[in-house]
């Protein structure tokens, strides 16, 4: 049995020459892309699933924490069951079943994730649910990339994509770990940007539906309890990105790093080419969460910038 750091693949830091002469910005990427499953999800998974209680896990993931949480299952023996709308890119959930979970598809506009959840818990009273964000093992998994962040450069500012707030609750307990007075900022898309209100607003604010954003990944109704009290103080801003902000940060990596980059790892690069000014003079990480995005989705936004 591994530990989670014997587990994870060390994330990839890349300084691009030709986005930052585009840009004007002293911008290093922080890319998850080639972690196992393909995001930063592993490093929270395979951390819920090796201190979790029982050998059989539920969860809950339009994808990448499914298809992490499989893995760690299979890697450390236990069962898996995701629940999984039915609108998640099909080369998620065909993954999420390549790993041996058990996939569970529903219609979010008739039945709920966490209602599906509950049903489940039901049934399998001895399992672990495992939230992909509001819980204290993910958390502390993804603190582990912030380690990483930490140790490879003092940032002035780090860029991290938020949907459930698992990434950047996680960063935050590890730059007060290191002592860093590095700024922290997240990118929501602005079709669902329940973070940035709730910052501005000072209080938990939810979305009245899952938001139908390109950004898969950040399609939550809020951010969860748990990364609510660290974000609140630990976070200084929230940027909300435009769905063409998206795709222009895809194309960017695609174009000018040679990377692909799923949508909702693109949001904090969005953030950036939308606030550029906010960011000149500052030396800026931004992360990219993962490199899941469905071949007909990537291709048809390549497409359209080219």
């Amino acid at each position: 049995m591994k530990t989670l750091l014997e587990a994870i693949r060390p994330t990839t830091f890349l300084e691009p020459l030709k986005l930052r002469e585009h840009m004007g910005i002293d911008l290093t990427i922080a890319t998850e892309t080639f972690q196992h499953t393909g995001s930063f999800k592993f490093r929270a998974a395979y951390n819920a699933a090796l201190n979790a209680p029982g050998d059989h896990m539920i969860t809950a993931s339009s994808g990448n924490f499914g298809q992490a949480l499989a893995l760690a299952c299979r890697m450390l023996g236990k069962r898996c069951h995701v629940v999984m709308p039915d609108t998640s890119a099909q080369v998620k959930i065909d993954s999420v079943r390549g790993f041996g979970a058990e996939v569970i598809l529903i219609d979010t506009k008739t039945v709920g994730r966490e209602e599906r959840l509950d049903q489940l818990m039901e049934e399998f009273p001895e399992a672990y649910r495992a939230s992909p964000y509001d819980d204290d093992f993910v958390i502390d998994g993804n603190s582990s990339l912030g380690d990483e962040i930490t140790a490879f450069a003092e940032f002035d500012v780090i860029v991290a994509p938020v949907g459930g707030g698992g990434m950047i609750s996680g960063i935050s307990k590890a730059l007060c770990r290191a002592g860093h007075k590095t700024e922290l900022c997240g990118a929501e898309p602005l079709l669902g940007n329940d973070a940035a209100r709730s910052l501005a607003a000072g209080r938990l604010i939810r979305n009245e539906q899952e938001p139908m954003s390109l950004a898969d990944g950040a399609r939550t109704i809020s951010v969860g309890n748990r990364n609510w009290e660290i974000i609140k103080d630990g976070v200084s801003k929230i940027y909300e990105v435009t769905e063409d902000g998206i795709r222009n940060a895809l194309f960017a990596y695609f174009l000018e790093v040679n990377l692909k980059v799923e949508p909702t790892g693109a949001l904090s690069l969005g953030a950036v080419m939308e606030n550029r000014a906010d960011f000149e003079g500052k030396k800026v990480c931004c992360i990219v969460s993962g490199g899941n995005v469905d071949a007909k989705v990537y291709g048809e936004i390549i497409g359209a910038g080219s």
